[in-house]
């Protein structure tokens, strides 16, 4: 756990905190550079509240925070500086309001009703509302196993295959099964998929050009996009390693 979270709890209120302890040591490695200016933070969830002290002190004091509810009760927990909207995480109008308001958003936390079709609709109506080399953060994702929670192994409607499935669309620049793999729009500003043990991290960055290939030699650098259009590629190796 980083210094930071360790002082923080040790400086909490009478406001619940919940959280998996390995988290701390995530938010530290994905959140950190995000601490140095100021932001604008959504976390879906507020529950006990909690969390609004913790983000309000790990952020830089000039940034925007925007925590969100279904329940009436959280809204208890605004400040000067920490606005509370109720509404529900799986209402695609709900998420436009917010996001017309208070976006566009450097970093969103997902912490939410932790079932698995909120995830996905949240993830999809908010994406677009990202930043440029912002981060979506889906915690709980173990919940992705849990059948009670529209999950389990397997599971082609958990957010984990779902995530698995931005993996892939993140490589569709590559297909060379064009009609069952197409090319995907997000592969332009899907920079990185990263999983952990129940967080799944999507980070965007906005690509000017498809990837390129660089060939060095004597000095002289070339560059060339061409062996995304080829189709039918087989390996130079191939045969000469058993296979």
């Amino acid at each position: 756990m980083s210094d930071f979270f360790e002082t923080h709890l040790s400086k909490t209120d009478d406001r619940l905190l919940t959280k998996w302890a390995h988290y701390f040591e995530i938010y530290t490695r994905e959140l950190s550079r995000f601490r140095e200016r100021p932001i604008t933070f959504l976390e879906i969830g507020v529950f006990k509240g909690g969390s609004v002290p913790m983000w309000q002190a790990f952020f830089h004091p000039e940034s925007r925070l925007l925590f969100v509810d279904i329940d009436q009760d959280c809204a208890k927990f605004a400040n000067a500086n920490a606005h509370v909207e109720i509404g529900n995480q799986a209402d695609p109008e709900f998420l436009a309001q917010i996001s017309a308001k208070y976006g566009p958003f450097d970093v969103i936390l997902d912490d939410g009703s932790h079932i698995n079709t909120h995830q996905i609709k949240s993830f999809t109506a908010l994406w677009p509302h990202i930043r440029d080399g912002g981060l979506y953060l889906v915690e709980d994702c173990h919940t992705s196993y849990w059948p009670g929670f529209g999950g389990g192994y397997r599971n082609e409607a958990s957010f984990i295959e779902f995530a698995k499935r931005l993996v892939d669309k993140m490589h569709s620049w590559y297909t060379d099964q064009d009609a069952l793999f197409p090319f995907h729009p997000i592969a332009k500003e899907l920079h990185s998929v990263r999983f952990y043990d129940s967080i799944v991290v999507s980070e965007k960055q906005l690509k000017t050009d498809r990837p390129t290939t660089l060939t060095a030699q004597n000095g002289t650098v070339s560059r060339s996009q061409r062996a995304l259009d080829i189709r039918g590629r087989t390996s130079i190796f191939a045969g000469k390693d058993g296979s």
